[in-house]
């Protein structure tokens, strides 16, 4: 009843917003129930012609032909109203679950890890509308099995409560191993995480794997582990519902034979309540065991459902960012960008289950419009994560940024990050050109595939990619094209000259950097090619987390004229 509630609960709020699905839950559940009471009827129209006998009066016959009617079509308008509306339910929950995604913190994403989030947008979505799909037919057998006891206290009221005294019994009993096998279902849910990490370690890391023999059979035996691990769950789940649910159906026999061999020894009943007990009862089979067979499927939609919400992904979770189809982005013409006291902490488990942790700040930087800055430091220095917060990918935990006097807060965060075009070190390639729909976009984007030395190996027709099958290098070069499209205020490389040629890092620095400042471009460049350095209107340097210098490019390189001249003169 609880794995039911959540999902009503779940089902209320994703039909929050949309009053043609909820109008259209209500026609299937009302449907269906109409159809239940229908089948009701019937039973008790069929018990009353046998025990009459003699001729049967023409009311009962319309009855029966009106039952006869009703029963199907009500039925069919409930499945033809649940078919669309289960597939409207499908499009709009992963839809929903995937804005949620996008306008989640990405700290929050990066601490779920992408498994998690494939398993939730799969796994979890799919098993949350099969059990919605069949709640109208679950709606409909819980109208049969109430609207059956109703019959049956119209028969006799005394022989209903001693049914239902042992109905309770039943109930009760049947709880206590369908609380085990919800137990087994939390657990598949959690070896499923484990499994789906390794199938994306399998897709990642397929080139590793060909090379090495025992890595390789090393990595299948965790994929056996963890599958037999998920499978042995299931199994025992599954077996553990099925015997509740033989349980269950061992009960009603159980009733059907007290009813027939042992109360007819301590109350005299008339042979048309008899009759009507023992057909009822026989009928009542099917609505149970529709019930009892899908208490599973209840049972990991629920889990699915705390899944979703342990994550942080509840659709009924107000966004944690603005909408971004607003006007222009917020540091657009902008001045002055600070950094006033920003601190970042990362936490990790370390070995033995202690916390480590990597403290960034606090930092307190000024940038000034149209700057060349190069951000530089050794690997682990904070050069990433100052990156990212300085792109509002996070959100500071002390301090602030402020553009022109003005701090960025929740609500102007994502409209901020609209001023930044980036390529990261870890970037993604999409196969269209996306968000950029100007009239000249193929015209723009083949003068620079013809300036990043592309225009023999890619081919852009209506903002489509002819390829994305690449060299790493030429990849990225791709991802400078889409940088370059999206023409915005500010822009961030994140080691993009690493796995450049020489010619091409030339042409990075001392052609393509310059001409985004001839521009009026900001740009932060991180890299460790000291000897471009001297392009940069500034260098700042990190070390553990901390600003270690912040010089223009005189000063910085003055250091090293002073250092050569200290050396000589020693």
């Amino acid at each position: 009843m609880r794995d039911l509630v959540k999902l009503l609960s779940f089902l209320l709020r994703l039909s929050k917003g949309m009053p043609y699905s909820r109008l259209m839950m209500i026609g299937i559940i009302v449907a269906g129930v109409v159809s239940g009471l229908a089948n009701t009827g019937m039973i008790g129209l069929i018990n009353s012609l046998l025990t009459k006998g003699g001729a049967t009066p023409s009311r009962l016959g319309w009855a029966f032909v009106g039952l006869c009617v009703a029963l199907p079509v009500f039925r069919l308008i409930s499945q033809v109203l649940l078919i669309h509306w289960s597939q409207r339910s499908l499009l709009g929950l992963r839809l929903q679950l995937c804005r949620r995604i996008l306008a989640a913190p990405l700290r929050q994403l990066e601490g779920i890890g992408p498994h998690r989030l494939l398993a939730v947008v799969t796994t979890d979505i799919s098993q949350i509308v099969e059990a919605l799909v069949n709640l109208p037919l679950l709606f409909m057998h819980s109208a049969i099995f109430l609207s059956c006891l109703v019959y049956l206290g119209w028969l006799s009221w005394s022989v209903l409560l001693k049914v239902l005294g042992f109905i309770v019994l039943g109930v009760l009993t049947y709880q206590i191993p369908v609380r085990s096998a919800m137990g087994y279902l939390t657990r598949s849910r959690q070896r499923l995480d484990a499994l789906l990490k390794h199938i994306r370690a399998l897709t990642e890391g397929t080139k590793e794997l060909k090379m090495h023999g025992f890595r390789r059979e090393a990595f299948l035996s965790d994929v056996e582990t963890s599958a037999k691990a998920l499978q042995k769950e299931n199994r025992q789940g599954g077996i553990i519902f099925s015997a509740a649910s033989a349980w269950g159906q061992v009960l009603f026999f159980v009733v059907v034979g007290l009813l027939l061999f042992v109360l007819p020894r301590y109350q005299s009943l008339p042979s048309s309540v008899m009759i009507g007990f023992t057909l009822v009862l026989f009928h009542l089979m099917t609505p149970l065991e529709v019930l009892l067979n899908n208490f599973p499927n209840l049972g990991r939609a629920a889990v699915s459902v705390r899944t979703i919400e342990r994550l942080g992904l509840s659709l009924s979770q107000a966004d944690n960012e603005q909408d971004l189809t607003l006007p222009a982005p917020v540091v657009s013409g902008w001045n002055r960008l600070e950094l006033r006291g920003i601190k970042h902490t990362y936490r990790a488990e370390g070995k033995g289950g202690e916390s480590e942790s990597f403290a960034l700040g606090p930092i307190d930087l000024e940038f000034r419009a149209g700057e060349l800055v190069f951000l530089v430091g050794g690997n682990g220095s904070g050069k990433t994560t100052l990156a990212k917060l300085l792109l509002g990918l996070y959100e500071p935990e002390e301090g602030e940024i402020r553009c022109d006097g003005q701090p960025v807060t929740g609500d102007t965060r994502g409209l901020y990050r609209e001023g930044f075009s980036v390529v990261f070190s870890d970037f993604f390639l999409f196969e269209r050109l996306l968000g950029l729909n100007k009239p000249v976009i193929d015209a723009d984007a083949r003068k620079y595939l013809e300036q990043l030395r592309l225009e023999q190996k890619v081919r852009i027709e209506e903002g489509v990619l002819s390829t994305l099958d690449l060299s790493q290098g030429q990849r990225k070069r791709l991802a400078l094209l889409t940088a370059y499209l999206e023409d915005r205020p500010c822009y961030l490389f994140d080691e993009w000259a690493a796995d450049q040629d020489p010619m091409f890092k030339e042409i990075f620095y001392l052609e393509l950097l310059p001409e985004l400042k001839a521009r009026g471009k900001t740009v932060f460049v991180i890299s460790h090619d000291d000897h471009y350095y001297h392009v940069a209107d500034r260098v700042v340097k990190l070390d553990y987390g901390q600003v270690e210098y912040d010089r223009s490019i005189a000063e910085f390189l003055g250091q090293f004229v002073a250092a050569e001249a200290g050396g000589r003169g020693r």
